[in-house]
This record gives structure tokens, C-alpha cells and sequence, in this order.
């Protein structure tokens, strides 16, 4: 195994299971995070999804495969098509972790680690912000969280890009620069290549500005959530229901949480309503309440003193 010195400062005081998964890229920062876990002893294994975007992907994913035979690391690999919709981002990640999931559950390892640092943590914050997302969103990404069986870990989200390439340059190791990280038809590659520089021009640093959001926008969630507490989720059969009186009586704000708590039930955790539906149920609240609104996968409605959120084919049948 090749000697990569900044592995223990990297992961002190981090607790992670002796087998863990790494989503490997190639890039510099999949690259650095695995060889920091192999260098600290853990059982390794490396997780590629070729989206298809590169004329190039399958090499690279056979090189990539050599990589990790020479480090000696277990790898896996598989194809998806290419992303056809006008949000091949999303659409990617959707992909991405559908296979994630899959080879948890084939492999029985659940715990999967991704190579995000924080320059990352700082588009991500001024990306959701320029959509309008609250609280929640601008909160960034967590560095633990639990979604569909998968125990998901940041443990690079205390680095920034630049001592992630420093410590590779200095352990002599090389990495794949992704063509598609300098198309700047998507948004987070604008944010990257054209207003974090221009902000650098300035002389402000976006990295500690965005960073100071994420921490205001973090403790706003916490107030807002011991807020919504006062408003209790429960369920009845399939579908999520509070007291209507008391979600009406509360602020917007608070009520948007509500309604993302009655759809975190109903679908599980990290499943999300969009402000477009929040607004509807602004709407249809002011209107009165009456009869229902039909949102994604899901129907909003009351019964007398309580409002429901179920799934469409469990309201179906009613």
C-alpha cells in the first residue's frame, strides 16, 4: 500500500466501522479518501458509476479498476445511461445511489463514505441559496446522515480542495480530472469557475462567507424545528396527520417544516416536498382548506380538526 502520510491527521478522532465503501470517481478527492481509510486500516472497498458522459468513461473505469488492484482494494464498477433530462445532475445522483443501494445490499456493507471537502460545502450553500431554498437547505451537507439503509459519512468536509491536492501531489500519487467538473452549463460549475473567483477578486473569500451562512442557517433550522415540535406528527394507516388549528396557527416558516416532517414520514427520510408545493399548500390553506390539493405522489387534504398527507394510491382507495 502506498504510504499517504496526512491519513491519520485527516481522520482523528472520526469513528468509522472496520469495512467501509468509498464513492470512487478518480478524482483527486475519491482518491485521496480512499487511500487515507486504507492507510488507517479499514477494509476498503471502491464503489464507480460510469455515467456514460465521457467518450472516455470505460477506460477510465478499467483504470481505475487497475488503481485499486495495485493498492489492493476491493472495486466495483457498473454503467448507467447517460442522464436524457434537462437536470442531468439530478438525474445522475438519482442513479448513483439507486446503484449505491444495490451493492449495499449485495455486498451487506452499509456504510458509505464520499469525498466532499469543504469548498463543496460552500458551493452547495451558495447554490441552494441562488434557488431559494430555507433553512433546512442552506444548511448544507451533513457530514453523517442515514438514507435508505445507508449509513453515509463526509469525513473531508473540515479540508478545503487545496490540501487535498497538496497531500496527493506529496505522496506522488495522480489522479482523472473530470471533463464534465468545467461545464459551466450547470450551475455549481458557474458558481465554481466564475463567482467564486470573481468574489475572490473582490477580496471576499466565498469559501468562510458561505461557511458563515451554513452555520446561521443551521441554527435557524434548530429554531425552527423546536418551533414545529409544538405541532406533533402521527400517524393514521399510511398517511401523516397534525391538528389542523394548531398548523394554521403557526408561521409559515414553521408550517413548511410540518409539511416536510408529514412527507418525511409518509415517504422516509431525506423523500422532500419542493417550494412549488409548498406554496400550493399556502394557497389552498388561505382558501380555506377545503376538498384536497393534489401534490407530488401525495394528496393534502383535511378531516375536520386534522390534516392529512397521504399517498395517492392509499387516498385512492378511501
Amino acid at each position: 500500500m502506498l504510504s499517504f502520510p496526512a491519513a491519520s491527521q485527516w481522520l482523528s478522532g472520526q469513528s468509522l466501522p472496520h469495512r467501509v465503501a468509498v464513492g470512487f470517481s478518480g478524482g483527486a478527492d475519491s482518491t485521496a479518501l480512499l487511500l487515507a481509510l486504507a492507510q488507517q486500516g479499514h477494509q476498503v472497498v471502491a464503489w464507480h458509476v460510469d455515467h456514460g458522459w465521457s467518450e472516455i468513461s470505460g477506460e477510465l473505469a478499467a483504470c481505475l479498476k487497475n488503481k485499486a488492484a495495485a493498492w489492493g482494494i476491493e472495486f466495483h464498477s457498473a454503467c448507467l445511461p447517460p442522464p436524457s433530462g434537462k437536470n442531468r445532475e439530478a438525474e445522475a445522483r438519482k442513479g448513483r445511489f439507486a446503484q449505491f443501494i444495490d451493492w449495499a445490499e449485495r455486498q451487506q456493507l452499509h456504510t458509505l463514505c464520499l469525498g466532499h471537502h469543504g469548498d463543496d460545502q460552500a458551493e452547495t450553500v451558495c447554490m441552494r441559496m441562488l434557488q431559494g431554498s430555507g433553512p433546512a437547505g442552506c444548511s448544507g451537507m451533513r457530514r453523517q446522515r442515514d438514507w435508505q439503509g445507508l449509513h453515509i459519512v463526509r469525513p473531508l468536509l473540515h479540508l478545503s480542495h487545496c490540501e487535498i491536492v497538496a497531500a496527493l501531489r506529496g505522496a506522488d500519487v495522480d489522479w482523472f480530472e473530470d471533463d464534465s467538473n468545467r461545464d459551466t452549463t450547470l450551475l455549481r460549475n458557474r458558481i465554481r469557475h466564475r463567482l467564486f473567483p470573481a468574489l475572490r477578486a473582490s477580496g471576499t473569500e466565498p469559501l468562510e462567507l458561505f461557511q458563515r451562512w451554513q452555520k446561521q442557517a443551521q441554527l435557524l433550522q434548530l429554531r425552527l424545528n423546536d418551533m414545529a415540535d409544538v405541532v406533533p406528527v402521527a400517524m393514521q394507516d399510511d398517511a401523516a396527520i397534525v391538528a389542523w388549528g394548531a398548523w394554521c396557527d403557526s408561521s409559515v416558516a414553521v408550517r413548511a417544516v410540518v409539511l416536510q416532517r408529514m412527507h418525511a414520514r409518509v415517504f422516509g427520510a431525506g423523500a422532500v416536498l419542493g417550494r412549488r408545493h409548498i406554496h400550493l399548500a399556502e394557497v389552498w390553506r388561505l382558501q380555506g382548506g377545503r376538498a384536497g390539493i393534489d401534490l407530488t405522489r401525495c394528496r393534502l387534504f383535511r378531516r375536520r380538526q386534522t390534516l392529512h398527507l397521504a399517498p395517492v394510491a392509499v387516498n385512492l382507495l378511501r
